[in-house]
């Protein structure tokens, strides 16, 4: 067959189907991909014209080998969308939102139809998801508020134990996610008869940082499931041993695998006992001011003063980069753990000749101000409990200089680590000073989206299984929820290449 035949035979597919004449336009398409299988919008005519012809399947699988050819093209996104819906695939149709809005082609009207799928299919998460996009983008849908509060209500009811301490940081963001999708309470466990409360209250109890609670409230089997999130400083002491690991439904390890190999040492039979996930650490970057700073001689330590946060050797760190010059200054930013480390702390300012070197300031309330006249960020920690304050001074354009503690390897970059007071003086006084690229590695390492996905994941397949033995089968329905209206919304807002078959 001819070049000229295999055009021809394109052609004349797209003037039958401009008729209305499927079956024909669909042989003349078949008869040209034989000669050209490669053919991006050949492929796409093909599924546009199988979908006409009710052939979704068909139709879908013509226009997935069209988008991997042509990423980049939104009528073959538009078109994929559309063959998704009709198959009855919501999921997929549902990853692709994110495409069609960074093409500029996303409306009203194909978010809330993926959402009114997902949500006859029982797919409440998802739906969820897509509904608050289709908010954020549309906020004038006030009709959207009732229907996401009546989805809320057939939700799961979370609890968030936490002992003695409020919900902050990058936990914060975590629990207000949680918030604005589940019904929530969050109990500090101050008394057993909130914890015997709460425990019958909710369907998912989470757990945040471990504890001697852990053992005490899963001695038996829990009325829901359960949740136990820990980072490798919350491993210790003999409760991680008195914990009956087969009555938590899944660990997760905030950060990295770490975590997993830290717990191994106390119940070597831990991966047979739950289930362990791995959530990222996370941070908002919109939240912190970027500067472009120059490189100057203020380093900054934020965050609680412990015995694991070791600001002990800091100072030693301190007094051998005084030493070799004597223009550099430490601020501290945070409150002592005991009052014995704090006259041990200060003792040794005193002690090493650091005085009017060293200061110490309570928490900030403004994190941005309090970083605007500092350089680097700095920790001398035996672990990764200022991870978020490093993490908050790289996205504000400070270079880390952080002490190598088991794992930091795998959280850093290695020219930011040091073993010894000489290595740290290294890292202040010599090598790149580059703050877009700080912000970067945070921007990129450790975005808030990839954490929070990995929440609403977790949450998501708990929920799944909830539904799941609450009907004895192996997935669920909607429930009854109202369909979300879908007001004919303007077609994509980019120019969609010219073609009978935008559906």
């Amino acid at each position: 067959m001819t070049a000229h035949t295999v055009v021809n035979a394109h052609q004349r597919g797209l003037e039958l189907a401009e008729a209305g004449k499927y079956e024909a336009a669909w042989s003349c398409i078949r008869e040209h991909l034989r000669a050209a299988p490669q053919d991006a919008q050949a492929l796409n005519d093909a599924g546009a014209i199988l979908h006409c012809l009710g052939r979704s399947e068909d139709a879908v699988a013509h226009l997935v080998k069209a988008h991997a050819l042509r990423p980049d093209s939104g009528e073959i996104v538009w078109n994929l969308v559309e063959a998704y819906l009709a198959a009855g695939m919501a999921g997929e149709a549902a990853s692709l939102l994110e495409t069609m809005e960074r093409m500029d082609i996303l409306n009203i009207e194909v978010l809330n139809r993926v959402a009114t799928m997902l949500l006859d299919q029982g797919q409440k998460g998802p739906a969820v998801e897509v509904l608050l996009r289709s908010r954020h983008r549309w906020p004038e849908q006030d009709v959207l508020n009732p229907i996401l509060s009546v989805i809320q209500s057939k939700r799961p009811k979370i609890a968030l134990f936490r002992v003695g301490q409020s919900v902050d940081g990058t936990l914060a963001e975590a629990w207000a996610f949680v918030q604005e999708r589940f019904q929530t309470e969050f109990c500090m466990g101050r008394t057993p008869e909130e914890l015997s409360r709460l425990m019958q209250w909710c369907d998912i109890a989470w757990f945040d940082g471990g504890g001697p609670i852990v053992a005490e409230a899963l001695q038996s089997p829990a009325p829901g499931k359960t949740i136990v999130s820990l980072r490798c400083s919350d491993v210790r002491d003999d409760w991680v041993r008195r914990v009956r690991w087969e009555n938590v439904d899944i660990v997760i390890q905030i950060g990295s695998s770490a975590v997993e190999e830290t717990l191994l040492r106390w119940v070597p039979d831990i991966r047979n006992r739950t289930r362990l996930a791995v959530v990222p650490h996370g941070i908002d970057t919109t939240r912190y001011a970027f500067q472009r700073r120059g490189r100057g001689r203020n380093l900054a330590c934020m965050g609680r003063l412990s015995m694991e946060s070791n600001p002990a050797f800091l100072l030693q760190c301190m007094q051998k980069l005084h030493y070799l010059d004597g223009s550099y200054r430490l601020f501290f930013c945070g409150d002592f753990e005991n009052p014995m480390l704090e006259q041990y702390t200060h003792h040794m300012v005193q002690t090493l000749g650091l005085a009017g070197v060293v200061s110490f300031e309570p928490y900030a309330g403004d994190q941005n101000a309090w970083l605007g006249d500092k350089h680097f960020i700095v920790s001398g920690g035996i672990g990764e409990s200022q991870i978020e304050s490093l993490l908050t001074g790289m996205a504000c354009g400070l270079k880390p200089i952080v002490h190598h503690f088991a794992g930091a390897d795998r959280l850093f970059p290695a020219l930011s680590l040091f073993r010894i007071a000489e290595e740290f003086c290294e890292c202040a006084l010599g090598g790149e000073y580059d703050p877009a690229g700080y912000r970067r590695f945070v921007e990129e390492r450790y975005p808030i989206r990839r954490q929070l996905h990995q929440v609403g994941g977790i949450l998501n397949q708990l929920e799944s299984e909830i539904d799941a033995r609450r009907l004895g089968v192996g997935s669920c329905r909607s429930g009854g929820i109202c369909d979300v209206p879908t007001p004919r919304g303007p077609r994509p807002g980019v120019e969609v290449p010219a073609s009978p078959f935008t559906l």
